[in-house]
């Protein structure tokens, strides 16, 4: 179906007007988002997104609205495993919590500028080329696989985005507010600020990488690619504060992930040999194969999904793995003076380190073997205690 040009332009000021909204009554003035915040704002997001799609079903039509369900669920769930990885790289750079959402929404905006160009590069590609479906099939299939791999998230590692910008962009230690630059010793210097940016702007590209040809697989509709695409980041600043302590917890999220781009991988494939035209695979012909539906992607995925986070939620080990997480970050972040200053809220995360500690000590011993360099982790729950206490002394003869 043609599109109208106003309905595209009434959707691309949707959606900017959307950023703009975000960024003005949310972003501009530093904070430290709550709960009732986060999850507020993340279901009129969804909500949102869910309305739109409701609009393409009924004005677009059963194919078309079954493309949008099919392409915003992937990309939502591709997103949600990329928060994993803005998480290790503000970790790495300490972003203090209050400048975390500027950070992610500068990502958002990029990552939907990137994959906006990669959009309408693989649409000319796929109008000029029928082979390129054979080439975004393997592409998925060697993602699929690299998501087999364990440890796919780890947070020792800091990734090559993140070792490049430190190599090529060396920056003040310190942090000056959410400044890009400051003054240090006289000189104008980069802050880590603009280093993280950078991070997460290289990192989103390779994202793109992978998420363009995973909704290419589902449909060809260059409309319902960009705004199945662009609700999936809507929204995705709101959701990571919601669930950041959650995303350990999804210890099975990645082989979901790589069960779903394996499978359109393998639709794609088999799209590309029904258009087939390549003269050394059946004399250039198409080839008979079976072409899965997009009604039956649709109910894959999601079942896929739902027995991920089924399995990863009500699994002894993610819980065990989930805890050893949240302590770790939550000393990790107490002891880190840039982060947060306000007594109270240090005061909340260190209760919540405390109560992660004291569940820690119930745990059999085998999921105690998830503690990865034990006597790191525990000189660091030893240094935010000692550090409390100072704190505490300072506020009593305050």
């Amino acid at each position: 179906m043609q599109v109208p040009l106003y309905v595209w332009i009434l959707t691309l000021v949707g959606i900017l007007g959307l950023l703009a909204f975000d960024f003005f009554f949310h972003v501009r003035k530093a904070h430290s988002p709550k709960l009732k915040e986060s999850a507020t704002w993340s279901a009129i997001y969804v909500g949102l997104a869910l309305l739109f799609g409701l609009g393409v079903l009924m004005f677009g039509g059963t194919t078309m609205g079954t493309e949008y369900f099919a392409g915003y669920v992937t990309e939502k769930a591709l997103s949600v495993d990329n928060l994993f990885v803005f998480l290790i790289i503000m970790s790495s750079f300490r972003v203090p919590r209050a400048d975390q959402q500027k950070v992610l929404l500068f990502g958002i905006v990029f990552s939907l500028i990137a994959r906006t160009g990669f959009i309408f590069l693989g649409a000319a590609l796929i109008n000029s080329f029928a082979w390129v479906f054979y080439i975004f099939g393997l592409i998925l299939l060697i993602t699929a696989g690299n998501l087999l791999k364990p440890d796919s998230h780890e947070e020792e590692s800091e990734g090559f985005v993140v070792r490049l910008a430190r190599k090529l962009l060396p920056a003040s230690e310190h942090y000056d507010g959410d400044k890009l630059f400051t003054v240090e010793n006289g000189k104008r210097v980069l802050t880590p600020m603009l280093l993280v940016m950078v991070a997460i702007g290289g990192t989103d590209i390779l994202f793109a990488l992978d998420s363009i040809p995973a909704i290419f697989g589902l449909t060809q509709n260059v409309f319902v690619v960009f705004t199945a695409t662009a609700f999936s980041l809507m929204g995705l600043r709101q959701l990571f504060f919601l669930i950041d302590e959650l995303l350990d917890r999804l210890i099975y999220l990645s082989y979901g992930l790589a069960a779903i781009l394996g499978f359109i991988g393998v639709k794609l494939i088999l799209h590309a040999l029904h258009e087939n035209n390549l003269p050394f695979i059946n004399d250039g012909q198409h080839v008979n194969v079976l072409e899965i539906s997009t009604g039956l992607s649709l109910i894959i995925i999601i079942g896929v999904l739902v027995i991920t986070v089924l399995a990863s939620i009500y699994s002894p080990k993610g819980k065990a793995k989930n805890m050893v997480s949240r302590a770790k970050r939550h000393a990790t972040d107490y002891v880190d003076l840039n982060y947060e200053t306000d007594i109270a809220e240090r005061e909340a995360i260190f209760n919540k380190m405390v109560h992660e500690e004291q569940e820690l000590r119930k745990l059999p011993e085998k999921y105690k073997r998830l503690i990865r360099n034990q006597t790191e982790f525990m000189d660091l729950i030893k240094q935010a205690h000692a550090e409390h206490d100072e704190a505490l002394h300072r506020e009593g003869r305050a």
